[in-house]
């Protein structure tokens, strides 16, 4: 181990946080193996054993969308090619209802920026399946929809949380983070909340009670500076108001994109990457190996570089296989539970807000 990887081990050791030369250090210079052990060390002390997963199902409320980012492959124009559908209430409220009986803990609602829904389009939702199953959690809509529907309903983005909380959301993803860049941003995603506005959500969000996910799209065209810049942002906010429940790095699918041009990253990145947030993320919980847009062999491997979630077995997830995912739009409780078996860790479901249900 060399001399400034020998010092960060030091740092860990003795809890003193990581500073941005270290997490370059470790991104450019570091063996793949070294930053694993550390990192799995981490994990070790925080959870242990347990590898978390929980049985939610995802409802993608509308693939119609304003805002048509380069790195998007799900969003589509009203009138436009690539199937363009939009749920009415009542058919988001049937498609989460078919899903009750399979166990599920939470209904996951995301939705694209829509150019006609009103903002109680999606109050109504909420409100409908939360009266329909109180004991099933809501975690819903991004910080990127959050700022759209105070846009689009002249509310401030307090009041849009506050009617969210009130009619049943009870968390939120962390979606549409991508990069905490403006430059970046408007290169790619130029009509959707800027870096300031998707913290501002967050920080309001975790001020009313509201646990949210924290998230990195990597492997488009930002640099390895402002990886570790995103998580330092993520670090620092999480200090002043906490309320990151889980930090999920997403690695970017090119297929269908406007970025199509751009490799998949590999699987040394993305376990760098799992590994590193690790040991950045000194303030944040756990670490989720996405196996929708990891791959479940990646995944699972993640599970000894630092992650200690596998998210949950999601149903039907239509956005990142719109980017040419091939993994299964949903998985079996039991294949999830096998999966983290086979890993060597105790597979532990738990509800959205990590309260442990049961250990298999």
């Amino acid at each position: 181990m060399n001399k400034h990887m020998q010092a960060i081990a030091d740092k860990i050791s003795h809890g003193v946080r990581l500073d941005k030369r270290d997490g370059l250090f470790l991104y450019n210079e570091a063996d793949l193996l070294d930053i694993g052990q550390l990192a799995r060390e981490v994990k070790m002390n925080k959870t242990g054993q347990h590898v978390f997963f929980n049985v939610n199902c995802h409802i993608n409320l509308t693939n119609i969308c304003v805002s048509r980012c380069k790195f998007c492959a799900f969003g589509v124009d009203e009138e436009g090619t690539g199937g363009p559908y939009c749920m009415t209430a009542q058919e988001a409220f049937d498609y989460g209802s078919n899903e009750v009986g399979g166990g599920i803990t939470e209904f996951h609602i995301v939705s694209a920026l829509h150019p006609k829904m009103p903002f109680e389009h999606y109050v109504g939702i909420v409100e409908s399946l939360h009266k329909a199953y109180p004991d099933i959690h809501i975690q819903a809509f991004t910080a990127v929809e959050i700022v759209y529907f105070a846009q689009i309903s002249g509310l401030s983005v307090e009041q849009v949380l506050r009617e969210l909380q009130a009619a049943g959301m009870g968390s939120m993803p962390g979606g549409g983070a991508e990069i905490l860049n403006d430059e970046i941003r408007r290169d790619l995603c130029p009509k959707k909340a800027n870096s300031e506005e998707w913290l501002e959500v967050h920080r309001i969000a975790h001020q009313l009670g509201i646990l949210t996910n924290c998230t990195m799209l990597y492997g488009h065209i930002e640099t390895i500076e402002d990886r570790i810049d995103h998580m330092l942002k993520l670090r620092e906010l999480q200090d002043e108001a906490p309320g990151f429940q889980s930090f999920i790095p997403l690695p970017f699918l090119p297929d269908n994109t406007k970025l199509s041009h751009i490799s998949r990253t590999g699987a040394v990145d993305d376990l760098k990457t799992i590994a590193i947030s690790r040991l950045m993320l000194d303030n944040i919980d756990h670490i989720k190996a996405f196996w929708i847009m990891q791959g479940i062999p990646i995944a699972q491997v993640a599970l000894h570089f630092g992650a200690d979630d596998m998210d949950g077995t999601i149903v039907e997830e239509r956005i990142m296989h719109a980017a040419g995912a091939q993994t299964s739009k949903g998985i079996g409780k039991q294949q999830m539970i096998n999966l983290i078996r086979e890993t060597g860790y105790l597979p532990t479901e738990r509800d959205t807000v990590y309260n442990i249900l049961r250990t298999y």
